[in-house]
């Protein structure tokens, strides 16, 4: 089912597409955003027949099989109802944002940024694997940290996007470790097997450990007391990112936790105490708290977690039609919430703030705003024939009957209520200080308007969902709760009927005792208001700043104990920890010498070893004088090249020669703008410490060089040696492992040195240094004319040769890094002999896209393998008979070694080519070259 694996891989290639588009303007960057979601919502929603009927659908591409990690997908009832929110509120903020952004704002960052975190969370509701799951998960956390954050200038909106990661942040580690220990005790990381063995997970003696991480992971995700801090300070984000996260994606992906592993850590006490305690106390937490605040996003943000304690406590009641309950309450919740924060947007954006006290009279400017805002607030309040109404009974039948707590279980219902009462105030006070109190003074004068005709679109689509599911649940969303509550129970979900009526039961009663209450706190609000004023609160923003300032103060103290600016006290630190580790394994063992005999040494190796030591020696004794320690230890870089040819490593060997040679060269460019002699800076008692020290790690490495060459080589080397050609398709078993056994890492590596060379290239951009005591302009003959003569028909001949070693590379001794070394020393020498300017005017190439062009060829040849069902970056190869030429053989590796090639040339380039600008003689005295 490879439409499952487009679901989830459309929103997150189509994050490029308004960056793209950045510069054609907010209509082309909304334009272009919701087109692939709405791709992906069209195949998601082409699913739904299987869905309904009780299939799983599942998609799975290997990946890293050994760890256990795959690209694995299931879409069942849960996964769709989270995908289904996700993607369908996705398009409705997007239409929001286009009308709310500012065109100031940057609208290809904040829609890349919103299709970023849209494919992180429809990665996290449906991935199959374990591992794959905390992937997207921590996704999730670094892209709303950047959507909290989109307006950075403002300190509150960093403060806030900080916090937020560090809570989530902090809870994904704990799921990371909770999601280890569950492959560890089922023996797989597939959902689908950690799911079925719901009975030999609860039996583990690592249960309760297991348990409580991944609790972490889920109230911290998704604000649950004590973690619920971060949420009401990360709405310094734009209203559509906090219709976003709080309604259908970030906030809800710690109750979607709850609900996919229910089948494998629900059932127990243990379950039933946490998840019910901590929903309670964050139930009503957050409606006290959502009561007195004046911000109207403010009072959003803490209703949003009084409503994520009431799921969460449902979940923890253990009973097939709390689950139901739950997952009906997200559905609720997700609708009339989007549509309240695109009110509170609306409303921000015509008038200029969100404080409550300087509002009033709205419905006179904004009455339509007022009605689609009142009928959200219903909803959320829990008024009849609206949609929170029905799922607020279910919550209030279901904690009737629920034992928890034992001989406290009557807590649950009065917290319930008293709670839903908070709920019931604080919409009413959202609806009528904004809309129905006397008008401002200030407001008059500034006659605030309707926003424009589909900004209100999103609001009135959520709001008929209100309407609809509230007077027509069991054919809005009947099948689809079934489904889901199957997949959540992992057994048959329980019959149940919606319907608006179900007599004056004890449920109804709890209604009406809640909306009465809710009557009352607000009727009394000022006097909650006066006390509440007088308590000794304290922000905690204050209190968090101030924690992390002092673990930034405690690590600062420890780190200026360490890193104190000497390289001698760091190089101490480094060998010191090399020699002790080794020495305690070695002194365990009863001999350092093992059974196995030393090969003979002859005079050649002999003569080489000396050339070495002494080189090495002598660059120590010599490292004063610049010049000559650099020319000592490019004699040290030479023997230890032919050390590698003389124990038949020949790649190797070419390798150390080419980097060799580029590094002398970078280093002699450094050197001119260095003195020749750097003065003796150590005293003599140093010198003798720092010889000691040298001698003592040295003598370690020596003796345990000796105890592993003197005891029988077990490596994993006879494998590459004996599926070098029929797995990889090639003789030359180094390059082999490069670009196939080991693609990743070389991939890796490529990365690595193609953001070293953009890092050097940034700091090297525009800086002027002249050298001591030789001012620009004054240098004599800078190119000799025997350099320049020798270097030019150099530059064919290297060429030549890269491409032999480049086209040789998968069965002799050569390959794309070799290849690409020997063009960047011929080019290096060009620099060398005819100057800057004269170089890089006849070169004609940029050398950035030429960088991106390497990575992304190497990249496309591994993804390649993907469409034929194989893991990343598996190669093929085959034999083509060629007329005139023979048998050719042809491997994919061949394309992913030519972009290591290009990165390498490109990265070589680009350093040499800033790195010697900044020496350049000016253009007149390189014309007569």
């Amino acid at each position: 089912m490879l439409n499952i694996l487009w679901i989830l891989l459309l929103p997150l290639l189509g994050a490029c597409l308004p960056l793209m588009a950045a510069r054609l303007g907010r209509a082309w960057c909304a334009g272009l955003t919701v087109m692939p979601v709405l791709i992906a919502l069209a195949l998601l929603l082409g699913t739904m027949p299987a869905v309904l009927a009780g299939q799983v659908l599942q998609c799975e591409l290997p990946w890293l099989g050994q760890l256990g990690l795959a690209l694995a997908l299931r879409v069942d009832g849960l996964s769709w109802l989270f995908a289904l929110l996700i993607l369908g509120i996705g398009v409705l903020v997007i239409l929001y944002a286009h009308y709310y952004l500012d065109k100031r704002d940057s609208g290809g960052r904040f829609f890349a940024l919103l299709l970023l975190f849209m494919g992180a969370m429809l990665g996290v509701v449906l991935s199959d694997n374990l591992l794959l799951l905390v992937l997207f998960w921590e996704l999730t956390s670094i892209s709303s940290f950047l959507l909290i954050g989109y307006w950075y200038q403002d300190s509150g909106a960093r403060k806030g996007a900080r916090m937020a990661l560090a809570v989530t942040g902090a809870g994904g580690l704990a799921l990371l470790a909770g999601m280890l220990l569950l492959g560890h005790i089922v023996g797989s990381y597939a959902l689908g097997d950690v799911l079925a063995a719901g009975d030999q997970i609860r039996a583990h003696a690592l249960y309760p450990l297991v348990l409580v991480l991944v609790l972490l992971g889920a109230f911290t995700k998704s604000a649950q007391f004590p973690f619920h801090f971060w949420l009401p300070h990360a709405m310094s984000a734009p209203t559509p990112v906090s219709a976003y996260l709080h309604s259908a994606t970030m906030v809800k992906a710690g109750v979607f936790l709850l609900a996919r592993f229910h089948p494998a850590l629900a059932g127990t006490e243990m379950w039933g105490l946490l998840v019910t305690g901590v929903g309670l106390a964050t139930l009503l937490l957050g409606a006290m708290t959502a009561m007195f605040r004046h911000d109207l996003k403010g009072l959003l943000a803490f209703s949003t977690i009084s409503h994520l304690g009431l799921i969460t406590l449902l979940f923890g009641l253990n009973t097939p039609m709390a689950t139901v309950a739950a997952l009906f309450h997200i559905v609720n919740h997700a609708t009339f919430k989007a549509s309240l924060f695109m009110a509170a947007g609306i409303i921000d954006h015509e008038t200029g703030t969100r404080d409550m006290r300087l509002l009033g009279g709205l419905r006179r400017y904004l009455p339509y705003t007022a009605v689609l805002a009142t009928i959200a607030a219903g909803a959320m309040a829990g008024v009849p024939l609206l949609n929170g109404f029905l799922s607020k009974e279910m919550f209030f039948a279901e904690t009737v009957q629920a034992r928890v707590f034992g001989t406290w279980h009557l807590l649950v219902p009065i917290v319930a209520v008293i709670a839903s009462g908070f709920s019931v105030a604080y919409s009413l006070r959202f609806i009528r200080d904004v809309f129905f109190r006397a008008t401002p003074s200030w407001l008059a004068k500034k006659a605030p308007h309707e926003p424009a005709r589909y900004m209100r679109v999103p609001v009135e689509i959520l709001v008929v969902l209100c309407l609809a599911v509230g007077m027509l649940p069991m054919f809005m969303v009947g099948g689809l709760l079934s489904v889901a509550a199957t997949a959540t129970l992992g057994e048959p979900a329980p019959a149940f009927d919606l319907v608006i009526w179900h007599g004056f039961d004890t449920a109804l009663q709890m209604s009406l005792v809640a909306l009465v209450l809710g009557l009352v706190i607000y009727h009394f609000r000022r006097r909650l208001h006066a006390w509440h004023e007088r308590l000794p609160l304290q922000d905690i923003r204050f209190v968090f700043e101030a924690a992390i300032q002092g673990l930034g103060r405690i690590g600062g103290r420890v780190a200026n104990g360490v890193v104190n600016g000497s390289l001698q006290r760091y190089m101490l630190l480094l060998l010191l920890m090399a020699f002790l580790l080794p020495a305690s394994a070695l002194w365990a063992w009863p001999h350092w010498t093992g059974s196995r005999a030393l090969m003979p040494v002859d005079p050649v190796t002999a003569v080489g070893a000396f050339i070495l030591c002494a080189s090495a020696i002598g660059t120590v004794m010599t490292h004063h004088y610049r010049l000559a320690a650099l020319v000592q230890l490019s004699a040290v870089g030479l023997m230890v090249a032919l050390a590698f040819a003389r124990f038949s490593a020949p790649d190797l060997a070419l390798t150390q020669i080419s980097v060799e040679i580029v590094t002398i060269v970078f280093l002699m460019l450094a050197l001119y703008f260095l003195p020749q002699y750097a003065g003796n800076r150590s005293s003599r008692g140093r010198l003798i410490r720092d010889a000691g020290i040298a001698g003592i790690v040295g003598a370690g490495v020596a003796a345990l060089a000796w105890a592993v060459m003197t005891r029988p080589l077990e490596s994993i080397s006879g494998f590459f040696l004996e599926q070098s050609v029929p797995g990889g398709g090639g003789t030359n078993v180094v390059n082999v492992i490069l670009v196939d056994f080991r693609g990743f890492d070389t991939f890796g590596e490529i990365t690595v040195l193609a953001l070293a060379a953009i890092g050097i290239y940034s700091l090297l951009d525009g800086l002027r240094i002249d050298a001591p005591g030789r001012p620009r302009g004054e240098l004599i003959n800078p190119h000799p004319m025997i350099m320049t003569v020798v270097s030019r028909p150099m530059l064919p001949i290297a060429l030549a040769v890269a491409l032999y070693i480049f086209l040789r590379g998968h069965n002799l001794p050569g390959g794309g890094f070799i290849a690409g070394l020997i063009t960047a020393v011929a080019l290096i020498l060009q620099f060398v002999g005819n100057g800057v300017n004269w170089t890089q005017e006849r070169l004609h190439m940029r050398y950035h896209p030429v960088l991106a062009s390497g990575l992304l060829l190497a990249l496309a040849t591994g993804v390649g393998s993907w469409v034929f069902g194989y893991p990343f970056l598996t190669s093929a190869h085959t034999h083509v008979h060629v007329p005139l030429i023979g048998d050719v053989e042809l491997a994919t590796a061949m394309l992913f070694d030519l972009g290591v090639y290009l990165v390498v040339v490109s990265a070589t380039l680009l350093i040499i080519g800033k790195l010697g600008s900044i020496s350049a003689v000016p253009k007149s005295t390189e014309a007569s070259h």
